[in-house]
């Protein structure tokens, strides 16, 4: 299937193909003569002239070619419309269910701005063939790795997702040692909430926490805690008790951030961004347009994260 926005998933149907597949059509059927004989005797259907047939023939088969030009024109311009900022219209709101992925309870491609949010303008520089929502941002709070990277894995994550805490706790070390640390793979997160209301409150503390230096600590906290099944329950307190855990140095400043619209809004606009991209689902994962859904064992990172690296060469 076509993954949302033109993503693709290695090893799924080509669409196109599909949809190609079930044009069929039986001229010689179009030729026969169909005869009626009801209750009351009427007399047969006359069968039309075989002028008439070879004329029903054409006009059937320039629909069906006109019929199917207007369907490729159509999924090349959803293909398309990633690469050209656009999203969809009316977006999914409660995704596919998946063994390795939570799904959405409940994007433009720059989130809200805000004390502890990603900066406005510190020095952003694409690269040929990267989607709009890569940032390569030097001091953003919520990325990990070298700006100039040949790869960004994009990483979309809910706080109380359990799958998202699963991925964080074993397979992002490994990311971080492998790819990261070894300067290949930038990874850049954005945040949203499917999950209610303590999703959002979370979301604002991750990024109060980033506020003052200590995003991936707060949130490899948080998920650390998470149950293995279910959605944590992350109240006020229980936030405020993971900032004094991994050394928030002004948990005053902490506190007042939780409260903060700035950073609500920026945590309520990356969850609409995400919608409007088709990302239903979490944890989800982008590199160039490539995708992967879930909490995938780490052969399957590494196979996507390998060949993203080698098409940046």
């Amino acid at each position: 299937m076509l993954a949302p926005q033109g993503w693709t998933f290695d090893g799924e149907a080509d669409d196109l193909a599909c949809i190609l597949g079930t044009v069929s059509m039986n001229p010689a059927s179009m030729n026969e003569a169909s005869s009626t004989t009801q209750s009351g005797g009427s007399s047969p259907t006359p069968a039309p002239s075989a002028s008439r047939s070879r004329v029903l023939i054409v006009v059937t088969v320039i629909v069906v070619i006109i019929g199917v030009l207007a369907a490729i024109a159509h999924l090349t311009s959803q293909s398309n419309s990633l690469l050209e900022g656009d999203a969809p219209s009316t977006p999914e709101t409660h995704g596919r269910p998946s063994d390795s992925g939570g799904t959405a309870d409940s994007g433009s491609n720059t989130e809200g701005e805000s004390t502890g949010s990603v900066p406005e303008d510190s020095g952003s520089s694409l690269r040929p063939g990267e989607l709009e929502i890569v940032k390569r941002q030097a001091d953003d709070p919520m990325a990990i790795g070298a700006v100039d990277a040949p790869v960004v894995l994009v990483m979309w994550t809910d706080m109380r997702c359990p799958f998202c805490a699963l991925f964080d706790r074993e397979m992002l070390p490994v990311i971080v040692d492998e790819y990261v640390n070894t300067g290949k793979v930038r990874l850049e997160v954005h945040d949203v909430a499917y999950f209610g209301e303590q999703s959002q409150e979370a979301a604002v503390a991750a990024r109060a926490a980033g506020a003052q230096g200590l995003f991936f600590e707060y949130t490899q906290a948080v998920y650390a805690a998470a149950p293995e099944s279910g959605h944590a329950d992350l109240p006020r307190e229980v936030l405020i008790q993971f900032a004094q855990q991994v050394d928030v140095p002004d948990i005053e400043r902490f506190k007042a951030d939780l409260d903060d619209p700035l950073l609500i809004e920026a945590v309520q606009t990356s969850t609409t961004n995400a919608k409007n991209l088709g990302v239903s689902s979490v944890p989800f994962f982008v590199a160039w347009d490539h995708a992967v859904a879930g909490a995938q064992p780490m052969e399957v990172f590494r196979t996507f994260l390998d060949d993203a690296v080698a098409r940046a060469q």
